[in-house]
């Protein structure tokens, strides 16, 4: 059974179309990569598929069920979780509450026993703190837990900002640009990171990358946008030595 589905997604802004008739399937535990040129529509599709944006037309099924216009809340609890392009920290708070906040979504605590400070709700707060530490422990931030997460390079940012998605359980974890900003010794550790966190975690692991090393050795499966059309999809292997991905990369005379 496919994780993650895409029936013909298209999205119009006015007379623009950013992406038209997407079709996608992505299999439990892959690690699915989505290119293309700058505009090809690939964020839009993203925004799509975590509610940001709902689909003009098309439907979008996770785990064989319709979440086609879900509010992006909702479909964060059904497991779906994301990072941004832009990272996206608490950046005043420590690195550890920046996790304990995300972890806070699954508390199902009301204001009542939070405020009083209940046996239930402390003994929650104690799992949770617990499950925050064990999370920067898997991504190699735990000795960094009181740092301001402002203060990290920018690779551990990175990392922090998964370790925050991963607080929230998901079976599909969406990375937008992992690999931005990284210097090669950053990239080449991401590569790493991420197959373990998918085994780690049972992940499945969907990411927009500029980055061609990143995505061709890390992806297991590729598709390609340009225009808002998908023009391929297939291994590493098949998507390098595609003549529509080349001209679409590189122009043709």
């Amino acid at each position: 059974m496919a994780i993650l589905k895409t029936d013909k997604i298209t999205m119009k802004f006015g007379g623009l179309t950013a992406v038209s008739e997407f079709d996608m399937k992505i299999e439990k535990n892959e690690i699915i990569g989505l290119i293309g040129p700058n505009g090809a529509g690939k964020t839009t599709c993203f925004n799509m598929i975590t509610g940001v944006y709902t689909p003009t037309e098309g439907k979008i099924y996770f785990e064989d069920k319709d979440i086609t216009g879900e509010k992006t809340h909702e479909i964060t609890k059904l497991g779906i979780a994301r990072t941004f392009q832009n990272i996206r920290l608490f950046k005043e708070l420590s690195v550890l509450d920046n996790v304990l906040i995300a972890n806070h979504m699954r508390l199902g605590s009301n204001l009542f026993s939070s405020i009083i400070k209940t046996p239930d709700y402390r003994k929650k707060e104690k799992k949770i703190r617990e499950k925050s530490l064990s999370l920067l422990r898997d991504v190699g931030l735990e000795d960094l837990k009181d740092e301001k997460s402002s203060s990290l390079p920018y690779g551990k940012q990175r990392r922090l900002e998964i370790a925050r998605a991963l607080a929230t359980d998901p079976k599909l974890l969406i990375l937008d640009e992992p690999a931005a900003g990284m210097n090669p010794q950053e990239s080449n550790e991401l590569m790493d990171f991420i197959r373990d966190i998918r085994d780690r975690f049972d992940l499945t692991i969907f990411l927009i990358e500029h980055h061609m090393q990143v995505v061709m050795g890390v992806c297991e499966r590729i598709y390609v946008l340009d225009h808002g059309v998908k023009i391929a999809d297939g291994t590493p292997n098949e998507i390098q030595n595609n003549e529509k991905v080349i001209e679409a990369y590189l122009g043709v005379d």
